[in-house]
């Protein structure tokens, strides 16, 4: 007879994390198509006011947002090197501009905690969490209500 394997109860995941205004946060790296430098962009007349603007990725048209607008946290500076953070949502590919790639952080989801309802400025309802290291706490981004239209308006 078998042995049955003992149940690992850890929950690993790894985060990619990166700068928002001076906001450290992060995803699922799985949720990533590719990270890139793209910034040449072509305007989109009425679009909301974080919407960038279109680019267009080996034939693909890629929708890019300043994920610092979005959550409220200025504007991200397109000359200090920013990064698009490309993600699939809902059959769309959609780019997030950030200021800065970070690190790979490994995480283990049974240590992620509540995120408070004000993250120093941020909409504390586009995070699904906050993972705590040794010297950093990073916010879990949830994109998919980052990319969800204000049904405010």
């Amino acid at each position: 007879m078998a042995k049955e394997q003992p149940a690992v109860n850890k929950k690993l995941v790894e985060l990619a994390t990166f700068l928002v205004g001076d906001a450290l946060c992060g995803m699922d790296i799985l949720k990533i198509q590719e990270i890139n430098k793209l910034i040449d962009m072509t305007t989109v007349p009425q679009a909301p006011n974080y919407v960038l603007g279109i680019l267009n990725l080996r034939g693909q048209i890629i929708t890019s947002i300043d994920l610092s607008k979005k959550l409220g946290l200025g504007v991200t500076n397109l000359s200090d090197d920013p990064r698009n953070i490309i993600v699939n949502s809902k059959g769309e590919h959609i780019g997030l501009l950030v200021k800065k790639i970070s690190d790979v952080v490994q995480a283990d989801t049974d240590k992620f905690e509540p995120p408070p309802a004000n993250m120093g400025g941020i909409q504390g309802d586009y995070f699904t969490g906050v993972y705590k290291t040794v010297d950093k706490l990073i916010g879990i981004l949830d994109v998919e209500k980052v990319l969800r239209l204000d049904e405010r308006k």
